[in-house]
């Protein structure tokens, strides 16, 4: 009896190719070899897709940051939809904080309160510098560098000739003169010079990009005499918070230009010096900043007033609020509950979670703008998406930091949130600017240089 030999049994048969095809006639390695072999990389990258909340967290963030080769668009749609979230937020508390005090002035007056037309008076004049600066801001958004560049010189000199024009016919109210009426509308001219004077900063600096690391290079015209003459002309109005934002602006605009730091020191002890100097020429603001250190709160004008009743509106809402629209301070307990301590009445009436919305949708314009100007390496487009970026969040921050008694009160409106046509505007207009740049965001400057080199290795190994 013959018996059939046993193959082991941890060895596998070979199979044979028997076509003609797949033979292997120039005497090199076969195909299936190699890629065994040579790329085991490849060979485990087509295994099936990784499951699991890490692998699911790291698919969504590639969404949401894109990759090197190709953006995924969602910065745009982070920059509009935080935009448009805090624009309805402060249409919806505009609506919630002006309506009593508005009731209550015409009942004061003995005018009749009638289909609701009088108390919201505020509330329909803020929605229709809301639907105007968003039809503004989407019309901003279809341009280019080359038009903004156009628009710099144009826009700062029309915003210095605003800015003259309110010290000649200006409004001047809580001992600020920065308001010119327009027919049955007022407007504040240095809202417009924020963005003009971020537009012209970003054009100037990127021509001279190559001079800028002279320190009088990047004074003029920058500071001396352009940007000087915006600040100045905001300080004779009287208006000490614009023209720290618009401080910010400068600063902002030289530090990514790349000026000197040796600048910036000396340039800070100069503004601080000079802020001190007009807080002590001026009687009002020096009142404040006593009333901020508790030095005169026991007076009989009680110049704390405004700041404590801030402060019991954050405590009285708690965690949750006390509900939309049932807010006690607002009945004439916070003087400008619509407008500068907004923020108080968002904080009782939706509680700490509404006041942590709030700033998270800050955080999100804030990064999506970040990450739409890392991409760029166009200047240009850097230091205005910079200079934007910090005006947008600077002010949002010395407001809040202002309702909260971390900083003195100094009439700094929160950004979308606060009552101001003009202010509303202008801040919906410089979103246009970033949702320009967002739409066109390149890819970064690593997977282009990626690029340009893998033909030539593919090729190589073609060979």
């Amino acid at each position: 009896m013959v018996s059939t030999p046993t193959r082991h049994p941890r060895r596998k048969p070979a199979v044979r190719q028997h076509s003609s095809s797949s033979r292997n006639t120039s005497g090199s390695r076969p195909d299936n070899l190699i890629s065994q072999d040579a790329s085991p990389t490849v060979a485990t990258a087509v295994g099936p897709p990784r499951r699991g909340v890490r692998s699911a967290f790291v698919r969504l963030w590639l969404f949401l940051e894109g990759s090197d080769r190709q953006t995924s668009g969602s910065s745009y749609y982070m920059i509009l939809g935080a935009t448009l979230a805090l624009t309805a937020i402060g249409l919806m508390m505009v609506l919630s904080a002006s309506s009593v005090e508005t009731i209550a002035k015409a009942a004061a007056e003995g005018e009749q309160v009638s289909n609701g037309i009088t108390a919201f008076d505020l509330f329909l004049k803020q929605g229709m510098w809301a639907v105007g600066g968003i039809i503004l801001m989407f019309i901003l958004s279809r341009f280019g560098p080359r038009m903004y560049k156009a628009l710099a010189w144009p826009g700062l000199g029309v915003a210095a000739v605003l800015l003259v024009l309110v010290l000649v016919i200006g409004q001047e109210i809580n001992g600020n003169r920065n308001w010119i009426q327009v027919g049955g509308f007022t407007m504040q001219p240095s809202e417009p010079a924020k963005l003009a004077l971020a537009l012209w900063c970003a054009t100037v600096l990127e021509r001279k990009r190559g001079l800028i690391r002279s320190w009088k290079h990047a004074l003029v015209p920058v500071l001396f005499p352009f940007g000087g003459l915006i600040v100045g002309l905001v300080m004779l109005g009287g208006d000490l918070g614009t023209a720290i934002i618009l401080g910010m602006i400068l600063a902002a605009a030289l530090f990514f230009a790349g000026a000197p730091m040796k600048m910036f020191t000396i340039a800070g002890l100069v503004g601080i010096a000079g802020a001190f100097g007009a807080i002590l020429l001026n009687s009002t603001r020096s009142t404040r900043i006593q009333a901020w250190l508790r030095l005169n709160c026991d007076t009989a004008t009680d110049p704390c007033f405004q700041s404590n009743q801030g402060l019991f509106a954050l405590a009285s809402g708690g965690w949750w609020g006390v509900g939309i629209g049932q807010s006690r301070q607002k009945w004439n307990w916070i003087p400008e509950a619509h407008n500068d301590f907004i923020f108080a009445i968002i904080g009782e009436e939706f509680g700490l979670i509404g006041t942590l919305v709030v700033i998270a949708l800050f955080g999100i314009l804030a990064v999506a703008t970040l990450r739409v100007a890392r991409r760029y390496t166009d200047p240009f487009v850097r230091i205005l998406m910079a200079s934007i970026l910090v005006w947008l969040i600077g002010q949002a921050f010395v407001n809040i930091g202002m309702v909260t008694g971390v900083l003195p009160v100094i009439g700094v409106p929160l950004p979308f949130i606060s009552y101001g046509g003009s202010a509303l505007t202008f801040t919906l207009a410089a979103v246009g600017l970033l949702l320009a740049f967002a739409r066109r965001m390149p890819p970064s400057a690593a997977s282009d240089a990626e690029g340009a080199t893998k033909p030539e290795s593919d090729s190589g190994i073609r060979k």
